[in-house]
């Protein structure tokens, strides 16, 4: 399973490099990427097919929060993209209000911060 793990893993990330969406880090250390960096990178910039290979390495858990903290956090700039997520991912029941909810909880934690 680790072996599997670190092949998907290593497979993602060279997909990002090869789209350039790794421009702000250093090309020897980018094996490095936290995960919940490789899952917004991922579900930003990736098709379907690797946004899947995410649920295979990471928990549904960790998804959703990397999805909310990184992504959802970013607005309006990525409302339709959440919506499909919320939907197709997370089984939202109404995914437009909540990505709005959590787009400003997010929102909210920042400013208390």
């Amino acid at each position: 399973m680790q072996k599997e793990t670190s092949d998907i893993r290593k497979y993602l990330i060279d997909s990002l490099k090869q789209g350039h969406c790794l421009w702000s880090y250093d090309v020897a250390s980018v094996h490095d990427i936290p995960d919940d960096v490789l899952i917004e990178l991922v579900m930003l910039y990736l098709d379907i097919e690797e946004i899947n290979m995410l649920f295979k390495i990471f928990s549904y858990k960790k998804m959703k929060k990397a999805w909310i903290e990184n992504v959802v956090a970013q607005g309006e700039r990525y409302y339709n993209l959440n919506y499909f997520f919320a939907w197709y991912y997370f089984n939202a029941k109404r995914p437009r209000s909540y990505v709005k909810a959590m787009a400003t909880r997010q929102l909210n934690k920042r400013l208390a911060a």
